[in-house]
């Protein structure tokens, strides 16, 4: 097994969805969750993640993406009652961005 297979497995075993964007925001990976998770699921993979979403949610990832480029590792996007919705640097060894990915906690009751 190579070690892309073996992340992959890794990424495609968790229950949350993992979306993968470049900085050009195309979408480059999902796991089998986000696949599920997201309408098109499958399709979406090397469109635009922000012709997924609506002006104001593109100005925020827009927002967070210069937050990300200035060095910031980790962003809060939004919350409902069963996620708070992270978006997350992907960087080289270097520290040079890559691009980003959206990364879901699971909410716990109270």
């Amino acid at each position: 097994m190579s070690d892309t297979s073996l992340l992959m497995a890794v990424l495609d075993s968790l229950p949350e969805p993992i979306l993968v964007a470049d900085t050009d925001h195309i979408i480059r990976y999902m796991n089998r969750a986000a696949i599920a998770h997201y309408k098109g699921g499958e399709t979406l993979l090397g469109q635009s993640l922000l012709d997924c979403h609506n002006p104001r949610s593109q100005e925020i990832i827009l927002r967070v993406l210069e937050e990300l480029r200035s060095g910031t590792e980790e962003q809060f996007i939004y919350e409902n009652d069963r996620y708070r919705v992270y978006m997350r640097a992907v960087r080289s060894a270097d520290g040079r961005l890559l691009g980003y990915y959206e990364r879901y906690e699971r909410r716990t009751s109270p």
